[in-house]
């Protein structure tokens, strides 16, 4: 059976151990018979970074969501000046393509796993509420054969699986007789179709008549 592709959002690793664990991931994927794609690692492109992204998870089945620390400050306020300002310490940041990439996936109805630093600041599409689970973890290569992994691993898996059944069943209609496009029509559209071509054959029987009578 051919690997299928998965979109794997991350950014440029910036220690040792952030690339030991990314390929970590990487190979549980390929064990998994996933292959993983991700611009500027395995990806190239000559176009914009959104361009090519766009068009790489075209072929993808799901995305796989890797926010590691990117950004670290010592202290600092969250909305400065405000009523609500807030004191913050020791604040870790992943990089903004998570998001963008999670959006854009989120947009194609990829299903996402998302794999969360336990020391990274869990916001917006990487925090928990929405249709995905998001999986807070040490980023360590151990991590990634726990129980709770894998669970949440398979769980994915199942989604995907469920939503290529689902592409499959439905067939490209140039590849359908008329007898399966009729009958994968609506009644509604159904009437509507027979009453165009009602109307075009009308149409060409008129001028048919019309060009008979003119001697043509």
């Amino acid at each position: 059976m051919a690997e299928m592709d998965v979109f794997v959002s991350v950014g440029g690793t910036a220690t040792a151990e952030q690339e030991v664990f990314v390929q970590a991931v990487e190979q549980r994927l390929r064990s998994e018979g996933l292959n993983p794609r991700t611009l500027g690692r395995n990806a190239f492109g000559s176009e914009a970074p959104l361009k090519t992204i766009s068009d790489l998870m075209e072929n993808c089945v799901g995305t796989v969501v890797i926010a590691l620390e990117r950004t670290w400050f010592a202290e600092g306020l969250e909305r400065r000046n405000g009523p609500k300002e807030k004191h913050l310490q020791n604040v870790s940041y992943p990089t903004p393509w998570n998001q963008i990439e999670a959006a854009l996936s989120y947009s194609r109805g990829l299903p996402l796993l998302v794999i969360l630093d336990e020391g990274v600041q869990s916001e917006g599409l990487l925090e928990p509420g929405y249709d995905w689970y998001v999986q807070k973890i040490m980023p360590v290569p151990n991590s990634l054969s726990s129980s709770e992994f894998n669970g949440v691993l398979a769980s994915w898996k199942q989604k995907i699986a469920n939503q290529t059944s689902k592409r499959k069943l439905v067939k490209n209609p140039a590849e359908m007789t008329i007898k399966e496009l009729l009958a994968a029509l609506k009644p509604s559209d159904l009437w509507k179709v027979l009453g165009a071509l009602i109307v075009i054959i009308g149409g060409v029987s008129s001028v048919a008549v019309t060009l008979s009578k003119l001697g043509f």
